[in-house]
């Protein structure tokens, strides 16, 4: 199985992905490690990314996903996804599971603004917000609410996917 941790820039991707996949014993991938330099630059000087930059990004996340199906590995991927169609794109079987991290633009740009040795520019999270389309009830992801620490978020996470028992 596949976990797919998503949502805005500063929504705790990255922080609840690691958590769940440690308390798993799952890979854990961090889809920014994919983006190509001219991606990564643009995000740097404050430039949001178009469709046109990410579909590269996003076929490479889709072969890794692939990859680790056919080898029979479980990982929790960190990757916005802000779109459905940035999400069909990595939906490649149903062992693919997105959970939708959700918080309001204040609490999100307050986690965003205390990290630190991240690339990506605060000032794009209003463009994130914008772009964002929150999954709808076809693809059957889990939304979970931000505002809680990262723990109680990998239990629901952990609860509700059926993943208590390190499946």
């Amino acid at each position: 199985m596949i976990i797919v941790i998503c949502g805005v820039s500063g929504a705790g991707k990255t922080t609840v992905g690691k958590l769940l996949a440690g308390e798993l014993g799952w890979r854990f991938i961090e889809a920014d490690d994919f983006h190509p330099a001219a991606n990564i630059q643009k995000l740097r000087v404050g430039h949001p990314l178009t469709d046109e930059d990410r579909w590269p990004w996003l076929d490479g996340l889709r072969k890794q996903i692939e990859q680790l199906l056919a080898a029979g590995d479980n990982a929790v991927l960190a990757c916005s996804a802000l779109k459905r169609a940035y999400r069909d794109r990595l939906r490649v079987s149903g062992e693919v599971k997105f959970v939708f991290l959700r918080g309001d633009y204040a609490l999100v740009e307050k986690q965003l603004r205390g990290r630190r040795g991240h690339f990506m520019n605060p000032e794009l999270l209003r463009s994130q917000f914008d772009d964002v389309q929150k999954p709808g009830a076809d693809e059957r992801a889990l939304t979970v609410g931000l505002g809680r620490t990262p723990q109680e978020i990998v239990e629901e996470i952990e609860v509700k996917l059926h993943l208590a028992n390190g499946v």
